[in-house]
């Protein structure tokens, strides 16, 4: 074999090489001879079958799968040779062997993976946002809960702010009813915001069986493209008024919580140990961010696009199933645009090459018993963690994802123990943004 390696940019590779004709034809010929022992041909007994029958009906299949595996060898031989780390899949071009061809000739075109550089994090300052949990806090979460549970009773008295709306409309543009326009029986909460404003502005103040009119111009970039920018008259009859009811904090509650004997203490502090984990993998997303934002900024690097091009691929299908999951499917003559997901991807990679480096450098590597204690805090959420540790430990894959998180909590710890660092009180409504 013979293999010429040329230089085509920064990161791109060219490997030309041949291998003697005779190798190939020699393995050939092998293959038919094994093949011979036991291929069965009308007319001939098993294991009789002249070579050349043999070679007459398969030797072109075998050549090709010979070809084949050759191109793969060989490839493979001189990429350990030359010490060159491919990244992504290699491009393949084949002169095609004629009669008498003393060689059979190929390119493969590639890039390899860049020397990686980690910066300076000592350089970098991260904010460390610090938080406890409070009563006050815990209160809060149970009132959000009550919430969730409201339930409501119909009232005779106008409606106002918090309370369930159920009307008849119907509407219509130049006199003539649209799609969409009309209902039944629709309830709407007035201030969740379901309904337009210029909508929902005009239920407060009425009562069971009153009727209204009124004009809506509905915004230029309403999601409804046929009625965007243009008025409507809307026609109104409220059928019901109905006031929110929140239920008590009484051992009922409790018990619809999971706590079977309604204990409040045992609630609250079942809420507050809900509340310090959500608290904590918070704070650490968030110091995490900092620390990776901080390690792509210290590093020049340069990325491989067959990477960026396979890291999209894989953002564009979990986006697909994610959509799938919601009733959109996409068709798959209709892909999603990979401009969509160009920055994200080559954000990950960047940082998939620069957390590398890190770790084998700084010696970061997950040991077991860290990823004993990854697997046992993600299972405490869970109602029976044993099993849920049983679960993790069955698959090799499972298992590597928690390596994975391991892996990055060490870099995190390592970058902290490097950088300087502002610990930084945050509230608990900033900390819990629109979910809490």
């Amino acid at each position: 074999m013979q293999a010429n390696l040329e230089t085509l940019g920064s990161l791109e590779r060219k490997l030309s090489i041949a291998v003697p004709m005779a190798e190939i034809n020699g393995e050939v010929e092998n293959r038919l001879k094994r093949l011979a022992r036991t291929v069965k041909i009308s007319g001939f007994r098993p294991g009789k079958v002249p070579l050349k029958v043999v070679a007459q009906q398969y030797g072109p299949q075998v050549r090709q799968e010979v070809l084949g595996d050759t191109l793969q060898k060989t490839f493979g031989d001189a990429v350990n040779e030359q010490k060159l780390r491919v990244a992504g899949y290699p491009k393949f071009d084949a002169v095609p062997p004629v009669d008498g061809a003393e060689e059979f000739q190929y390119s493969a075109t590639f890039e390899v993976y860049p020397e990686v550089v980690v910066g300076d994090v000592a350089k970098s300052t991260l904010s460390r946002p610090v938080l406890e949990v409070s009563d006050a806090d815990v209160d809060k979460t149970l009132d959000i809960m009550r919430k969730q549970r409201v339930s409501f009773e119909k009232v005779e008295r106008a409606a106002e702010s918090g309370d369930r709306v159920t009307m008849d409309y119907v509407g219509k543009i130049d006199g003539t009813e649209f799609a969409g326009g009309k209902a039944e029986g629709q309830p709407v909460v007035l201030g969740e915001g379901r309904f337009l404003p210029e909508f929902e502005k005009n239920l407060p103040g009425m009562k069971a069986g009153d009727s209204k009119s009124f004009e809506l111009k509905f915004p230029d970039d309403y999601a409804g493209k046929e009625v965007a920018g243009k008025t409507a008259v809307f026609e109104v009859k409220v059928n019901e008024v109905a006031a929110p009811k929140l239920p008590a904090i009484d051992a009922e509650f409790a018990k619809t919580l999971g706590i079977a004997d309604g204990d409040l203490a045992k609630m609250r502090a079942e809420v507050r140990g809900n509340l310090e984990r959500e608290v904590k993998a918070r704070l650490k997303a968030r110091v995490k961010e900092q620390v990776m934002d901080a390690l792509l900024a210290a590093t020049s690097l340069e990325v491989p696009k067959s990477l960026i091009d396979m890291e999209i691929d894989r953002l564009r299908e979990m986006a697909k199933q994610d959509l799938a999951s919601r009733g959109i499917p996409v068709r798959d003559d209709m892909p999603l645009p990979a401009d969509l997901f160009e920055k994200q991807a080559q954000r990950r990679v960047s940082l998939g090459l620069i957390l590398s480096e890190v770790v084998r450098g700084q010696n970061l590597q997950a040991k077991p018993e860290q990823v004993r204690a990854a697997v046992e805090e993600q299972a405490q959420s869970y109602e029976h963690p044993q099993e849920v540790v049983k679960w993790f430990y069955q698959s090799p894959d499972r298992l590597r994802d928690i390596e994975s998180v391991v892996l990055e909590e060490n870099v995190v710890t390592w970058a902290l123990a490097t950088a300087k660092v502002e610990d930084k009180a945050v509230t608990f409504d900033e900390l819990m943004g629109n979910t809490q």
